[in-house]
């Protein structure tokens, strides 16, 4: 921002320039040559510079919104913010609580399932005929008042049950009626089992078990997430570390050489130098100066990369401080075999959790979709009870029964004169009787009664069939099972590739690990070698025996022999990390629990390492 305000400022006090000459124009003064020694070159005119910046003005060496003071850091602190701030992190966390949720909805399939259905009717019917007629010829009319429950669910064998039962009671008029009200209860159990699709396994099963593969499958993807960012997150601190160092490299090489720029220029002032070693020093300086800017800005773009990996927070003050890693100094250890490395890895590695998971997924498709080449064999079981009672009309007062109630007694009264004029010892004719109350008890009562009968087993029922059902060709079910065998070979095929990958990325980490401390072993002995030349060439200078070029050449030297070693030591802190993440140990390695990555809410860190 500081930057983009000098160049407004610059652009606003600078006079425009002239337009530019067109193409074929000749070129100014100070333009290059077209030809030199038959190569044939373009001219190109002068221009003027691009930006006027005042000189001996150098801008702030501050960090750009650091203005809050130097705070020490350590690789577990940032491991810690890292893993429980990061936003994908906490998606990642929160794909595993869905993934959770979706187990219980899938469970939801084996819930028992009620039902409750209250009714109340009313229906008036015309009279059509002496069977369907009210008192004295009038319509008949009906009230009905019943509750019907039901419950119903499935058996993990892919069976289906239900039970159901009802109650009535019903009024009716009508005169040929044998009860009025009387009462109906009824309940029924029913039991469906699979015997060929569906046995094995069914859609319930098959969603239940593919929601407990999701969720270890999300476990996996959250296990690859932070294992990715706990690796840009080590990488980031440790480039912060050979960022700040080098901080230290260049402002001491500036230091160096402004020291000798003002020798040179006591010794000009002196007579025993001559003017163009202070240009020469100078000119040094200018570039030294111009690396410690450098520095810092690569100081400003990781510090920024790795606030951004550890705050969730844009208010948090940690965004305005100066980090400063505060790690103890590693010690590398011996390098490691390349086929524990590569066993390691197939054994722990999240990616190949993640292709475990969907290799059990496509296994469970499969047998789905074989299932459903078998043709339907349900057997169907359905055992009922129902109940009946209530209160017996007076056979008299039906129409019907009237004309043989008059019937029935003058066949007695036959039968009694029978018996009068009987010759003695002959047994008397019994009479007809029509008994008012003609009704076996157990049907005679209410709701109760109604129970009472059905649970004593009066009217039982019982059904057993057999479902059998199977298309022609079913071709559907055959090119479903046909794809997912396909789907099961591409992961094989994967499988294959990921092997692959991992023995790829485990000879390549060993590789960069072995070269990064051969590299190191060489950046340390040149480092000490250059300090001792620079040394050597500076007392040999201050004896008259050497110049300032080759001083300053010298201390250039020191500077990227220092720089060359700090990039060493990074690249093997770095190379660590790589094999760490290979192996699939990275997040043991650094205490972590995975239980609490990305669970912190904005400002809070809990306690992630054990």
């Amino acid at each position: 921002m500081l930057g983009s305000l000098i160049l407004t400022l610059a652009f606003a006090a600078a006079p425009m320039p002239a337009p530019l000459p067109v193409a074929t124009a000749m070129p100014a003064v100070g333009a290059t040559p077209t030809s030199t020694r038959g190569l044939i070159l373009p001219p190109a005119p002068a221009m003027s510079p691009l930006v006027r910046i005042p000189e001996n003005a150098l801008p702030s060496g501050d960090l750009v919104g650091t203005s809050g003071p130097f705070v020490g850091l350590s690789a577990g602190d940032a491991i810690a913010m890292a893993l429980a701030r990061n936003t994908d992190l906490g998606v990642a966390q929160s794909n595993r609580r869905i993934a959770g949720w979706q187990i219980v909805a899938a469970q939801g399939a084996y819930d028992l399932r009620l039902m409750i259905a209250p009714s109340l009717g009313y229906e008036k019917m015309p009279s059509l005929s002496p069977f369907q007629s009210g008192p004295g010829g009038g319509p008949a009319q009906q009230t009905t008042a019943g509750l019907n429950g039901q419950a119903e669910g499935l058996t993990s064998s892919g069976g289906h049950f239900g039970i159901s039962t009802s109650a009535q009671r019903i009024d009716n008029n009508n005169t040929i009626n044998g009860y009025e009200p009387y009462y109906q209860t009824a309940l029924s159990l029913m039991y469906t089992q699979p015997l060929a699709r569906g046995a094995g396994i069914d859609d319930a099963r098959r969603q239940l078990q593919l929601a407990r593969i999701n969720s270890d499958l999300s476990s996996d993807a959250a296990l690859l997430q932070a294992s990715n960012t706990l690796t840009n997150v080590l990488d980031a601190y440790y480039d912060l570390i050979s960022a700040w160092k080098n901080v230290a490299i260049q402002e001491e090489a500036l230091l160096q050489v402004r020291a000798q720029s003002e020798s040179n220029a006591r010794l000009v002032k002196a007579g025993a130098a001559a003017a163009v070693d202070v240009i020469e020093s100078d000119t040094q300086v200018n570039t030294f100066q111009d690396n410690v800017y450098s520095a810092i800005q690569n100081v400003g773009t990781l510090q920024n990369r790795l606030k951004g990996l550890i705050l969730n927070d844009p208010s948090d003050p940690i965004w305005t401080a100066n980090l400063v890693p505060v790690n103890a100094v590693l010690d590398a250890p011996a390098e490691p075999n390349l086929d524990d490395l590569v066993v390691a890895a197939l054994r722990v590695r999240p990616e190949v959790g993640r292709l475990r998971e969907q290799m059990r997924g496509a296994d469970v498709n499969l047998r789905y979709a074989l299932e459903q080449t078998k043709p339907q064999v349900d057997l169907n079981l359905s055992l009922g009870e129902n109940g009946f009672a209530g209160q017996p009309t007076n056979p008299v007062s039906n129409p019907f029964l009237a004309s043989s109630n008059a019937q029935v007694a003058a066949i007695n009264q036959l039968i009694a004169r029978v018996n009068a004029n009987a010759p003695p010892g002959q047994a008397p004719l019994q009479p007809l009787v029509i008994p008012l109350g003609g009704v076996p008890a157990y049907t005679t009562g209410g709701l109760g009664q109604a129970y009472a009968s059905m649970f004593a087993g009066r009217y039982p029922q019982l059904q057993i069939s057999a479902t059998i059902a199977f298309p022609l060709r079913n071709r559907t079910a055959e090119g479903n099972y046909r794809a997912a065998l396909e789907q099961r070979t591409q992961l094989t095929i994967q499988e294959v590739a990921l092997i692959g990958r991992i023995q790829t990325e485990a000879r390549n980490a060993l590789q960069t690990y072995r070269s990064a401390r051969s590299r190191a072993i060489a950046a340390a002995a040149a480092r000490q070698a250059a300090e001792q030349v620079a040394a050597s060439e500076l007392r040999k200078f201050k004896a008259g025996g050497s110049t300032t070029f080759l001083v300053l050449q010298r201390q250039i030297d020191l500077a990227n022999q220092r720089g060359r070693e700090l990039q060493a030591q990074t690249d093997v802190a770095k190379a660590l990390v790589e094999l760490d993440r290979v192996s699939g140990v990275l997040l043991t390695r650094n205490g972590v629990d995975a239980s609490k990555v990305g669970t912190a809410p904005l400002g809070v860190t809990p306690s992630l390492l054990r």
